[in-house]
């Protein structure tokens, strides 16, 4: 009853309007899907969105938190592309023919992943002491790291004898971490939703419910007042940018179980996808401010866009087009909404 009353307010009803512009942009594109084509609004369509939305949460959710401390990561796909590179190439099939590793017997599953996980975490860990202790800004720092990280991940590809080709042939139980799913009937949960869901909750309590978290909000903030308060800026900062590549570590074995295959190329421009979802999402390009649910619809936002338009027929082309439209618009109900709060 209070909310029915405020909202009668113009003041308020406007600041409300402001607050969930970017649900409201996302409930309004699903039912004008709808409107446009009944068959859209199906569980297999809704599973298929979740399902492509999850690696993409995992991602944005790394790049997030170096946005909210005034930096930026573009060497995230590319991070991607070699957890997936790495992880494929050592879970390929006993049987397959052209198997990199001829003679390397089957391996737990979860061995490549950790593995995948902790070269990328490696590299966050660097991005995080260039910018943080040579204080190299941040776009130099990784954007050098994403031609670096792609070259060693060329050289691993074209290793001889079989050279760059596709690593295929993926084992079975790999697999099933992307085709897999639990439940009954129709209403089947993939393993990659639950997947997302589970970082998604560890990243809101971390975020939300720890120091690291507050540190993490204060640095992006004002650095110099955080520092000023006890904050040991470096070492929270090299820390966000290595939890960062472990996420990307992660989404990338999780993207090659559900290509079921990779190359020197998987990943690529994958950041520039997360830093748009997170913008749209409500992620501050100033730092300081950031929410894991306004960056989950930021990610949900551009899914629903290419699934649907896609669904719809409509030009690869104007895809592009109605993405920029919505990344601007969203930006500019952004700035204005933290431009009244100062």
């Amino acid at each position: 009853m209070s909310f029915i009353r405020n909202f009668s307010d113009r003041k308020y009803r406007k600041e409300w309007f402001m607050d969930n512009a970017i649900y409201l942009v996302l409930v309004f594109m699903c039912v004008g899907m709808v409107i446009a084509e009944p068959g859209f609004l199906s569980i297999d369509n809704l599973r298929n969105i979740l399902t492509q939305s999850s690696t993409r949460v995992i991602i944005a959710l790394g790049v997030a938190g170096i946005l909210i401390v005034q930096g930026t990561d573009l060497s995230a796909g590319r991070m991607v592309g070699m957890a997936a590179v790495v992880s494929a190439s050592l879970l390929q099939a006993i049987d397959y023919g052209y198997r990199m590793y001829p003679n390397l017997q089957k391996l737990p599953v979860i061995v490549p992943i950790l593995l995948a996980v902790a070269i990328c975490g490696i590299f966050g860990l660097i991005n995080g002491l260039i910018v943080a202790a040579l204080k190299v800004p941040p776009f130099i720092t990784t954007l050098g790291m994403s031609v670096i990280v792609y070259g060693l991940t060329s050289i691993y590809y074209d290793r001889p004898p079989l050279g760059a080709q596709p690593i295929g042939g993926l084992d079975k139980d790999f697999k099933i971490l992307a085709s897999g799913s639990i439940g009954s009937g129709d209403f089947r949960i993939p393993y990659l939703v639950l997947f997302a869901i589970i970082v998604t909750i560890f990243i809101w309590i971390l975020w939300n419910k720890t120091r690291f978290g507050k540190n993490m909000y204060a640095i992006g903030g004002n650095p110099e007042a955080a520092a000023v308060s006890g904050v040991n800026v470096v070492k929270n900062l090299v820390l966000i940018y290595m939890l960062a590549g472990v996420l990307y570590g992660f989404a990338g074995t999780l993207e090659a179980a559900r290509v079921t295959s990779a190359t020197n190329n998987t990943g690529n421009m994958y950041e520039l996808d997360a830093i748009a979802a997170c913008v749209v999402g409500g992620v501050s390009l100033s730092g300081g401010i950031g929410t894991v649910p306004g960056i989950i619809t930021g990610v949900l936002i551009f899914q629903v866009i290419n699934y649907g338009l896609t669904f719809l027929n409509i030009s690869p082309y104007l895809q592009y087009i109605v993405k920029g439209l919505i990344i601007i618009i969203a930006v500019a109900i952004d700035i204005r909404k933290y431009i009244k709060k100062k």
